[in-house]
């Protein structure tokens, strides 16, 4: 009963989290278009490519292994150890902020100062906002590891906001800054996310909220326990694990379906003729593939590190040491044969084998039960055939009716997806009962409970 509480919980916490999610990301998404119809195409892919992998890069770096390694095993630990080592991210931050800058200004090619001013600062100052992210790891664990979710969906879409805010603020007053105008956004933003962390805790803390909880407190792995004793209990984590699966493999399909036909007229309505021609589309076609693998990714990997031991832990961590290092030399090839498309299918292809080794971890742990949760990745052949059928007719609707002959032809354009993506809801609803009553049953039931 009480995994069904924390279940019910966790779940209410994610509905609401999403709802907040959509409405902070629906401001963001209007201030970015307003930002891209005035700056170069060459400037905005320095920093959305180039110096936001210097800044992913470090982060995964400094402190992928320490959030594993701290989310994991055991709940009963001593959370007092746990933060002083999440504090040796800080320092490793910096020795990788100042390695992989020294790389990015002296081994990879420098853009031309006219068509992109300013990039020695830019790198600077991404590799620092890098450090300040940092020093709120400790803040992020202990938020993750007591399921704070709203905290978290709040602190980021706030920084979020923060930075485009500012962005548009410097591009109409200041344009000719260049790399200047997305350095200081992103300092802010990095400064705000921490800052977000800091004052919540300073808060909670010592208030009587606070008294209320035991430290420390249990976290996902509540929801699905590493010793699995009660055989009902491990009908629900299969359950659980199946319809999380299902949810997010049809969520990614669906986005990567229609993504395909669609993506140069979401890049037309969202930035103009700068985003829609050239190699825009074919990236965003490829990003919708890669949603699909982020989405189960965080699924499959979510469950495995619940269940994982110190030890397990430890070894999955020098498998990632190696599959960063296979990611990279992949990222390298792969981006001098086809650009930034290259990139993102190394992304692709990284996901991938992620995905794989969680599914085995997953099939092993499940082979001596008759529960088969990985059967979530496998959707009904008639859904399968409806996503076939509207993939086809969208790609033809594209190549008939968008996107320079008119807005009339962009509504028929629209109209025919609308209609496919209807049909594909529909058959939705009629083969995946279990789904639906899984989805009806942990995210309404709090507002149905309300209504009555």
């Amino acid at each position: 009963m009480a995994s069904q509480d924390v279940l019910s919980q966790t779940t209410r916490l994610a509905s609401s989290s999403a709802l907040l999610q959509v409405l902070f990301r629906a401001v963001t998404f209007g201030l970015n278009a307003f930002t891209l119809r005035h700056l170069s195409r060459e400037l905005l892919g320095v920093v959305n490519v180039r110096l936001t992998l210097l800044y992913s890069t470090v982060l995964f770096l400094a402190r992928e292994a320490f959030r594993r390694a701290c989310l994991s095993g055991s709940t009963k630990r001593n959370w007092t150890k746990t933060i002083n080592l999440l504090w040796l991210t800080v320092p490793l931050g910096v020795f990788w902020s100042v390695f992989l800058g020294l790389v990015w200004l002296h081994l990879l090619e420098v853009p031309d100062p006219s068509v992109v001013p300013h990039y020695q600062a830019g790198v600077v100052a991404f590799g620092l906002s890098a450090i300040i992210e940092l020093l709120g790891e400790p803040f992020w664990v202990l938020a993750q590891a007591h399921l704070f979710v709203r905290l978290k969906v709040i602190a980021e879409s706030l920084s979020v906001v923060s930075k485009c805010v500012l962005t548009v603020i410097l591009v109409i007053l200041y344009p000719q800054w260049g790399l200047y105008i997305f350095s200081l956004a992103q300092l802010l933003y990095t400064s705000v996310l921490v800052m977000c962390y800091v004052i919540y805790f300073g808060m909670f803390l010592g208030s009587p909220e606070a008294t209320k909880k035991s430290f420390p407190v249990t976290r996902m792995k509540a929801l699905l326990p590493k010793v699995v004793e009660d055989e009902d209990d491990i009908a629900m984590a299969a359950n659980v694990l199946e319809q999380l699966l299902k949810l997010v493999l049809l969520i990614g399909l669906t986005i990567t379906v229609f993504g395909y036909a669609f993506s140069q007229l979401a890049l037309d309505i969202y930035g103009g003729s700068m985003l829609s021609s050239g190699t825009g589309p074919n990236l965003l076609r490829c990003y919708s593939l890669y949603v699909l693998f982020l989405a189960i990714n965080g699924v499959t990997e979510c469950f495995t590190f619940a269940l994982m031991c110190k030890e397990e832990v430890d070894r999955y961590n020098f498998v990632m040491l190696a599959l960063s290092f296979t990611f990279l030399c992949i990222s390298y090839f792969l981006t001098h044969w086809h650009g930034s498309v290259g990139f993102i299918l190394a992304n692709c292809f990284n996901m991938g084998i992620r995905i794989a080794h969680s599914t085995h971890y997953i099939y092993d742990y499940f082979k001596e039960s008759t529960y088969r949760p990985l059967t979530g990745l496998l959707p009904s052949p008639v859904l399968i055939l409806v996503y076939v059928i509207s993939g086809v007719i969208t790609v033809f609707s594209e190549v008939f009716f968008c996107c320079d002959k008119g807005w009339m032809a962009r509504l028929i354009h629209i109209s025919i997806g609308s209609a496919c993506f209807a049909a594909t809801i529909i058959t939705m609803f009629c083969t995946e009962t279990k789904l639906v009553h899984f989805v009806r049953s942990q995210f309404l039931s709090r507002y149905m409970k309300k209504g009555t």
